[in-house]
């Protein structure tokens, strides 16, 4: 009887290991999970269903897609539908995918001729996701950083050297410790022109590479802007206070997460 009190335990309490060393057989009551640190609410109880029954398999990109109350076909064409945002007079839209977004985004502030740079989710099939949403890796978004930029005084070509320099094009969905299809590496274009000269230096970037390149050259599909918390961040003093510069041309090493 007791064997089968501890078998049937097993299952339930991930703390048996350690419990059953003790002299007692009294159990700890497993304490309640609170994913996110954010409030268990109606609102997003569906959130935190699909997080915490997240595996490997959906951070991967196997799993299946997110469907929820207000994922209808007409929210979903809307997220796959263009970037219908305009940029400044004279200034034009680029979109790049290269692991967390807060080191890619201060990477391209430097960028002379860059005028405005926003984080946000892009490529997926659910409308206004948010940063749960696209952490349960079943949305399909990538983190993207849009830069707009002036192009008489910065080619599309500087910006893809800036792309290529700062992630790793051969692993998908993962850069370094991040692993989820939206850390996956891509180059997202609004024009031909755009098209044409991403996929010469993608060729040109594969020469240079002993292991085959990932990165995806699609469409720029809506952008949905992340929440404030994630803009500039890493300028902002990221997760330790430290501000960066996002000074022009300024060389010094990008902390990843602050």
């Amino acid at each position: 009887m007791i064997l089968k009190t501890i078998a049937s335990t097993a299952i339930t309490s991930p703390s048996i290991l350690s419990s059953i060393s003790k002299p007692s057989f009294s159990f700890p009551k497993l304490p309640s999970a609170t994913p996110f640190n954010f409030p268990y609410t109606t609102e997003n109880r569906s959130t935190l269903f699909a997080s915490t029954r997240m595996s490997w398999l959906n951070k991967l990109g196997f799993g299946l897609r997110a469907t929820t109350d207000t994922d209808s076909p007409v929210d979903s064409s809307i997220a796959q539908g263009p970037d219908d945002d305009v940029p400044a007079p004279g200034q034009q839209f680029a979109q790049f995918g290269a692991g967390c977004f807060w080191g890619v985004e201060l990477a391209f502030q430097r960028v002379p001729g860059v005028t405005k740079t926003e984080v946000g989710y892009s490529q997926g099939y659910l409308h206004n996701p948010t940063y749960q949403d696209v952490c349960s890796g079943t949305t399909n978004h990538s983190e993207v950083v849009r830069v707009q930029y002036d192009p008489k005084e910065c080619s599309y070509e500087t910006l893809l050297d800036v792309f290529w320099a700062r992630h790793d094009p051969t692993t998908p969905n993962r850069q370094g410790n991040d692993v989820g299809t939206q850390y996956r590496s891509g180059i997202y274009i609004y024009t031909p022109e755009q098209e044409k000269a991403a996929l010469e230096s993608k060729d040109k970037q594969q020469k240079l590479l002993n292991r085959k390149i990932v990165t995806e050259i699609l469409p720029a599909k809506k952008f949905y802007r992340a929440e404030e918390y994630h803009q500039q961040y890493l300028e902002k003093g990221g997760r330790f206070g430290f501000k960066q510069s996002a000074d022009k041309d300024c060389n010094d090493p990008i902390r990843c997460y602050g």
